[in-house]
């Protein structure tokens, strides 16, 4: 491309757009048009001048001037408690059912290779030896140890708030680094089943399991669920950097970035809920099977909220990104 003979012969339409974005008053109906017609030829003549003959300076003008002409055209909008509504009612829950193929197989492996540690841990003492020394163990495990005090070693509401802003980071963390091949999702998630292997053997290995599940089932059961939806969705991420189908590879990673910018959000007030029960229920004076009850119905509930409300809004298509008005214009590319 001679850059020199294309600019030439767009200058005109390129300045009468800018006019036409100038004028104070109201346009007309022709005018309206007009602008619409220029708009989308610029947006051409960028994408032709990016891709064959890249000019910062060009460049530059040409971005801004179809920025401000998109915005005229499609109008500002403002979120209101319709979009929060769709959000919570359509967006995040669909995201959600629609990567249960990654974090149900995440949740499930995952599982099993905190039982396996846990096993391993309790049925080896010189792995028990290597983790801590003989009193400092005897400190964790026994009635009335770190492992039971952790849960009331502060006020409710500021544990529940540290609780939370941890899971959120860990989730974020899994949802951001995915892009990197899920390679460090992998190493954040291993990091959470050693920890609760570890709890599992240690407990196990002083005879009291049933103590340590009753402590990290009523709020475990959700909090990690959030974590496993999350790793799902980073993974999946990762390989749609690997092979993003039928799309290009910017235009996927941009669907799946903002779904899973979403899915942040939602899996956040998800966390805020575990992190309540942890801080107020756990340590609380309900008995054993009353904690583990309440536990069990806000996983159901989510489990319910997931695979109903996203199952059915997945259904109708929705996929958890932004609705189309709101997407950048993209060009056709060849297959």
């Amino acid at each position: 491309m001679d850059l020199d003979v294309f600019v030439s012969a767009h200058r005109a339409e390129w300045d009468r757009l800018d006019a036409l974005l100038r004028r104070q008053r109201r346009l007309t109906g022709a005018e309206a048009d007009e602008l619409v017609t220029l708009y989308q030829r610029t947006a051409t003549h960028l994408s032709l001048i990016q891709s064959s003959a890249p000019d910062p300076q060009l460049t530059g003008r040409l971005s801004q001037l179809v920025a401000r002409a998109r915005g005229a055209v499609t109008g500002t909008r403002r979120a209101s408690w319709r979009d929060v509504t769709r959000f919570l009612t359509q967006g995040f829950p669909a995201a959600v059912y629609r990567s249960r193929h990654w974090w149900v197989p995440t949740a499930l492996l995952s599982t099993v290779i905190a039982a396996l540690l846990g096993w391993w841990i309790g049925t080896h003492p010189e792995v028990q030896a290597a983790i801590a020394a003989p009193d400092e163990l005897r400190s964790l495990t026994r009635p009335g140890g770190e492992y039971e005090t952790y849960y009331s070693s502060h006020p409710a509401a500021a544990f529940a708030a540290q609780v939370w802003t941890n899971n959120a980071e860990a989730a974020a963390l899994c949802l951001v680094l995915g892009v990197f091949l899920g390679l460090p999702v992998l190493w954040i998630l291993f990091q959470n089943m050693l920890n609760l292997g570890v709890g599992i053997g240690l407990m196990s290995s002083a005879g009291r399991l049933d103590t340590f599940l009753g402590l990290v089932l009523p709020h475990g059961l959700l909090e990690l669920t959030a974590v496993f939806v999350a790793a799902g969705t980073g993974l999946k991420l990762g390989w749609t950097v690997i092979d993003p189908g039928p799309r290009s590879r910017r235009t996927a990673l941009a669907e799946e970035g903002r779904a899973a910018l979403g899915m942040a959000i939602g899996l956040a007030l998800v966390l805020f809920v575990s992190g309540a029960i942890e801080g107020f229920v756990t340590p609380s004076g309900l008995p054993t099977w009353a904690r583990i009850a309440i536990g069990i119905a806000a996983e159901l509930a989510f489990l319910t909220y997931v695979y109903v409300l996203g199952g059915r809004a997945a259904r109708c298509g929705e996929t958890g990104d932004v609705t189309a008005s709101e997407r950048s214009a993209t060009l056709p590319t060849a297959a």
